[in-house]
């Protein structure tokens, strides 16, 4: 290949923004910047597995009730519902494929033994990079930092797949390593080749740490979730609405209905969610300011709207899916009571599962008066007492004594000290052999918010009783796993990918050195010939 070869000047242009060959002295420092280079690829592709985890609680990050300040004040000023999660995801993305990019540019460059010299503009942006990242990063500790359990939980479904690609990259960077080698000096060699064969084996190894519940014999897989509508179906008409409800029990096959509940200034038990930030401003048309419930009375709350925000706003990009009748309903969607909901529950036969939100600052009479106001609205209901499944913590008691309610708990101590055999925990609070365990100890574990096929999957092979989602209509459709594999054929796969890996390895490195040692030859007759040549010459 010659020095004015397209493929060198491609690489070369990209990488230093040179077309012609660099000299020593302006390739300075060009092994480091490499290094920076690599470093920072895979932080930009930890950073983008994060960020792909923590999709399926997006719409927490967008909320107002998020505990993030900025947030919180970027809803207050804009009096906007905006996708901030999917401007970081689209930077994240777009910085992650940039390294890898400017990595391969680099590999290549090193194959072409040419000079690398990193052209400044690449400097500015990688350093930009890494600040946002940090910045992300800091973010998430900051404000979202329960969200770090999420990435270990996620590596029980995804471990087995990035080990097959570990061992691909391992296979194309041993090239580069083996022609660093055989081109190092003898205490550089037994550094690369101890480096290399610790990560080796790490890479190879690794399967024996994985322990995904999705590696399962078909015959051992429980029945699937059962699913709760998280606020009814959020991604077919807007939440805590009975469209939203309805659409999730005639579309979804809902088995529970999950709302909150508050109460009017007359007592009246309602559906809303928001109860602290700028309380009904994110799905209602109301334009005073209102703090909470108990300042306006169930006549004055059903006269807002809540659907046009919904058919506005988009929050899930899924209002196209909508046929124009369904929008004009969504736009006519009012605040319901709890009593409606009750209504529509025992058409459907359908449990109900909320939370009881108190307004701030409330003392302890009026937790037990709203509480008991609560329970009298059920019972009043005529519904079927064990479709409710009383979830709030407070007054648990009274409600024990007064109701036949399922009793369901949002942690475990709490449980098994009430003799509870219900539990409400966010997913990546229990560890899959947690779940195992809980469930043949027979205890009904639901889990929520659970919106991805592959969360949904993983928690499915673990035997997860029920999850509550926003995504009912796609979990709805999943008829397995997305993926199930039994051991005895996964540990089969791992043993010929690391048996075929290790082979291709060794023929690189085989080559490199026949190469490289006939290149010495050449060189050496050459210097021969030349001086022959000389000798011949001064005779």
């Amino acid at each position: 290949m010659t020095s004015d070869s397209w493929c060198r000047v491609c690489s070369r242009g990209f990488f230093s923004c040179h077309w012609k060959r660099l000299s020593n002295s302006e390739a300075k420092c060009s092994c480091c910047w490499c290094s920076v280079v690599s470093v920072v690829t895979l932080l930009s592709l930890f950073w983008m597995y994060i960020c792909l985890v923590v999709y399926n609680d997006q719409y927490d990050f967008n909320s107002p009730n998020l505990y993030c300040s900025i947030i919180r004040e970027a809803f207050i000023k804009l009096n906007k519902h905006f996708n901030y999660f999917m401007v970081l995801m689209t930077i994240s993305a777009v910085f992650a494929c940039y390294c890898v990019l400017l990595l391969l540019f680099a590999l290549v460059q090193v194959a072409l033994g040419e000079k690398l010299h990193l052209h400044w503009l690449h400097r500015i942006f990688i350093c930009l990079g890494v600040i946002f990242i940090a910045l992300g990063i800091t973010g998430i500790i900051r404000c979202w930092k329960d969200e770090w359990q999420i990435v270990p939980f996620s590596l029980q479904y995804t471990a087995p797949f990035l080990q097959f690609g570990a061992v691909g990259a391992l296979i194309l960077l041993s090239w580069f390593v083996f022609q660093a080698f055989l081109k190092a000096k003898e205490g550089s060699k037994f550094l690369i080749a101890v480096v290399f064969l610790v990560v080796s084996a790490f890479i190879l190894l690794c399967p024996l740490l994985i322990h995904s519940p999705c590696l399962i014999n078909v015959k051992d897989l429980k029945a699937k979730p059962d699913l709760f509508g998280h606020r009814g179906a959020p991604m077919l008409a807007p939440e805590n609405t009975l469209m939203s409800f309805n659409r999730s029990a005639t579309e979804c096959n809902v088995k529970a209905f999950e709302t909150d509940v508050q109460l009017s200034k007359d007592r009246i038990p309602f559906l809303m969610h928001d109860h602290k930030c700028e309380f009904l401003k994110r799905t209602t048309n109301i334009t005073k300011n209102v703090s909470c419930g108990s300042q306006l009375t169930f006549d004055e709350l059903k006269t807002l709207n809540a659907g046009e925000w919904f058919v506005e706003k988009d929050p899930f990009y899924t209002v196209h899916l909508l046929t124009e009748n369904q929008k004009n309903d969504a736009k006519m969607q009012a605040i319901p009571s709890l009593q409606e909901l009750l209504e529509l529950a025992k058409q459907h036969n359908t449990k109900v599962i909320f939370d009881l939100y108190h307004p701030e600052h409330c003392d302890d009479i009026k937790d037990t008066v709203d509480t008991v106001d609560t329970v009298k609205t059920i019972l009043r209901s005529g519904i079927n007492q064990k479709l409710i499944y009383w979830l709030p913590p407070k007054n648990r008691e009274y409600v024990k004594n007064a109701t036949d309610f399922i009793q369901i708990y949002g942690n475990e101590s709490e449980m098994f000290q009430e003799n509870g055999s219900h539990l409400n925990v966010k997913y990546s609070q229990l560890t899959i052999d947690k779940i195992r365990k809980l469930q043949e100890d027979n205890i009904k574990v639901n889990l929520y918010v659970v919106n991805e096929r592959w969360l949904f999957s993983l928690l499915w092979c673990a035997g997860a009783s029920s999850v509550t989602t926003n995504s009912c209509q796609v979990l709805n459709e999943m008829r397995n796993p997305d993926w199930t594999m039994a051991p005895s054929v996964y540990r089969m796969i791992w043993i010929l990918v690391d048996v075929g890996s290790i082979l291709t390895m060794i023929g690189l490195f085989v080559y490199q050195w026949k190469t490289n040692d006939s290149r010495h030859r050449e060189g050496r007759t050459n210097v021969l010939l030349g001086t022959k040549q000389e000798i011949t010459s001064l005779v």
